[in-house]
């Protein structure tokens, strides 16, 4: 039976990412690899990582790539670069960029060689804009950060799917399926209990895997969804 693996934050961590897919998963073509989003910033190589993960569907592996807070980061900065045009050719403030740029940006411009926004090459932008919110696949749902369930219909917040970080879930809401998500670093500890308690609601998959320095983070999971099986591939990029 073909397995489905989902992958949480890389954070321009190719190495890690290539070493956990081509070591521990392992996919054969009809397995599907979905990814959680934010695939660039803080670490060395974003743009490793999405050459890695495009290639991944170019050569016909079966991906599902959400989008999570650090692309929407990227394309909005992206956005506004080209749209600046002020007054006497003076350019306006790229506010986005402004923002972006200290939760990562500067090192995922790095890695495309350039401090110019606007020389970021187009289908990159196209492929992270593109991406879609959320997945479900059987008796799972899948999101970057979450849902607000405070609402009557959770799916409408587009805003939260991307950056919330503190909810409570209410099953019925997502017709009981269970919520996997990224965006908000926890421990390798936490993680091996949501997996294997069966009634819990939902398991955050991110082990902050550019934070190598802190006990218990800094690895890269992958979840196996039929078997509950977890793969943890320890960084290798950030020295």
């Amino acid at each position: 039976m073909p397995k489905q693996w989902v992958i949480p934050d890389i954070h321009g961590c190719v190495r890690t990412l290539r070493a956990l897919i081509e070591q521990l998963v392992i996919p054969a073509k009809d397995d599907t690899l979905y990814f959680l989003g934010d695939f660039v910033d803080r670490g060395p190589d974003s743009k490793g990582v999405l050459d890695y993960v495009m290639g991944l569907e170019d050569q016909g592996y079966n991906i599902v790539a959400l989008k999570g807070n650090h692309e929407e980061f990227f394309v909005k900065a992206w956005e506004e670069e080209q749209q600046a045009r002020g007054f006497l050719f003076l350019k306006k403030t790229n506010k986005s960029k402004a923002q972006w740029m200290p939760h990562g940006g500067r090192e995922a411009l790095e890695s495309f060689g350039t401090t110019d926004l606007s020389k970021i090459p187009v289908h990159y932008i196209d492929w992270m804009r593109k991406l879609p919110l959320y997945h479900i696949t059987g008796n799972f749902l899948l999101v970057h950060a979450g849902l607000n369930f405070n609402i009557e219909d959770p799916f409408q917040d587009t805003h939260s799917m991307l950056w919330i970080k503190d909810y409570r879930i209410i099953p019925s809401k997502i017709e009981n399926r269970r919520l996997i998500h990224g965006h908000v670093p926890v421990s390798l500890d936490f993680i091996d209990i949501a997996v294997n308690s069966p009634g819990y609601p939902f398991v955050d998959l991110d082990n902050g895997c550019y934070m190598v320095n802190r006990p218990g983070y800094g690895n890269l999971p992958a979840l196996e969804l039929q078997s509950m099986e977890l793969k943890v591939q320890p960084n290798l990029d950030m020295d």
